[in-house]
């Protein structure tokens, strides 16, 4: 027998191996093909890993494996960096946070998912029902271009959680009365009245110590009013003090105006001032681990499920914990409504904010077969019907035939605050350079917020280390 005998042999058994003879029709076998994904760990990646588990059947009939790795938020980045820059090419699925997809990219770690889209019009058709604030945010760079990298994976806002049997108490309702000649929020529809003006007021009026009175209790221990974040680990700080840049007027370095758009003049600008000071201004009314600089999102939200704060700004994401008598000695006194706002002149209030939320995100060297069944599972992830119960299971949709449903505010008791947020969304650059722009950023706002520096010294700081940063990579003339 001839070598070349031999080769059409075998593959002529392995293409037999490969196909199935059934009435006369040819049906190619199945094949197992495994996802290898990274993620935050925390409530809405769970679900969807058990979601998979429990409902996914891919309808190539191929086999699918959903393989994750939970990595806790204050490793995130820098263990997918690492994975990314080292070559190994492990992963060919990420839920991703937006800013960092101008780095990823650049670095040839992202693909780009527009010859996806347009090739598959029920892929665009689920992408085109998304908020736009979401959609920019999650899926472009640059940012807010029709150059699309992601699939919004998990879309997430600030929201205000209360403790209504404080809030509400007769007692409490009629001392802060007296004292403001203002009603105490209580109900969500109250709360999403609040502006930032009424939370400072929640926090002076609640800051008790141990031994006195709280809604007819004497304290064991210290009670403080508010919470919400300030921390020098990733973006914590940055995500709050940015909400009150924008809302007093100011502004952070919009890459969406390179190469014209500076840093030095809008970064520091006397609005921008203002707004940071109004955010130091509420940490005196908060408890006293923010002023070491580490009450970052998942400490504002022990001290709110260990009973300790009347009201606490956070991610819906986290709200699941709250929830749950296992995790929180609140979770049968719980309210929540949308985040405060600055109020104008006019009497309207603006809540601009930092948005939240993750993508999915394909790696380069994902191969094609994995790229089909990812796009599978991402148009199964985005199906309304996947939708509504991935917020039923304390999720969130931006796709605006679920979240307008009317049933979509009966899941959790936090969606009736989410449609009205994400008009109000905004996010932070998306370029290359993110993580040295947020790092030095994050090092001179802990000053401020530990009481080393002034906010205007702080912003002026980071307003020259940007733009020399910024020029002297070519995105400022």
């Amino acid at each position: 027998m001839t070598a070349m005998t031999k080769v059409k042999r075998l593959a002529t058994a392995a293409s037999f191996a490969a196909t199935l003879l059934v009435g006369g029709v040819t049906y190619a076998s199945a094949e197992e093909v495994t996802l290898t994904m990274a993620v935050p760990d925390w409530p809405p990646t769970r679900i969807m890993k058990k979601f998979f588990d429990e409902q996914y059947k891919p309808k190539s009939g191929n086999t699918v494996k959903l393989d994750v790795d939970f990595i806790p938020w204050p490793d995130f980045y820098t263990r997918v960096n690492a994975s990314l820059t080292s070559g190994e090419k492990k992963y060919n699925f990420i839920v991703s946070d937006s800013q960092w997809l101008g780095a990823f990219v650049e670095g040839g770690y992202f693909r780009k998912i527009n010859d996806l889209i347009d090739a598959d019009p029920e892929l665009k058709a689920a992408m085109e029902s998304m908020h736009p604030a979401v959609l920019n945010a999650y899926s472009t760079y640059p940012n807010s271009t029709p150059n699309y990298y992601g699939f919004p994976q998990f879309p997430d806002v600030l929201v205000t959680y209360g403790r209504k049997d404080v809030l509400c108490n007769d007692d409490e309702q009629a001392a802060f009365k007296a004292k403001y000649n203002e009603k105490l929020p209580c109900t969500g529809e109250e709360i999403d009245a609040m502006d930032w003006n009424t939370f400072e007021h929640v926090g002076e009026f609640f800051q008790r110590k141990k031994g006195d009175k709280l809604a007819g209790q004497v304290l064991d221990d210290d009670f403080y009013g508010i919470a919400y974040q300030a921390g020098k680990g990733y973006d914590f700080s940055t995500s709050s003090v940015h909400t009150f840049v924008w809302e007093h007027g100011g502004g952070i370095w919009d890459e969406t105006k390179a190469p014209t758009g500076h840093a030095e003049g809008v970064v520091n600008s006397p609005k921008s001032i203002e707004g940071m000071e109004h955010f130091l201004k509420l940490l005196k009314y908060m408890p006293p681990v923010v002023k070491t600089g580490t009450m970052d999102i998942f400490v504002s939200d022990q001290l709110f499920r260990e009973g300790k704060v009347a009201m606490n700004i956070d991610w819906i994401g986290l709200g699941e914990a709250s929830l749950d008598p296992k995790t929180s000695k609140v979770a049968d006194k719980l309210v929540f409504g949308l985040a405060p706002g600055l109020r104008g002149p006019d009497g309207k209030v603006n809540r601009t904010s930092q948005i939240g939320g993750q993508p999915f995100v394909l790696t380069t060297w994902t191969t094609p077969e994995q790229i089909k069944e990812a796009v599978g599972f991402v148009k199964w992830w985005l199906s309304p019907d996947i939708q509504h119960q991935f917020a039923a299971a304390g999720g969130q949709s931006a796709i605006k035939s679920v979240y307008s449903d009317p049933k979509y505010v009966t899941y959790r008791p936090w969606d009736r605050a989410w449609a009205n947020s994400l008009d109000w969304q905004k996010d932070m650059w998306h370029v290359p350079q993110f993580f040295e722009l947020l790092t030095q950023q994050q090092d001179q706002y802990d000053l401020a917020i530990t009481g080393k520096q002034d906010a205007k010294t702080t912003l002026d700081n980071i307003a020259k280390f940007q733009e020399d940063l910024l020029k002297n990579a070519g995105l400022i003339q």
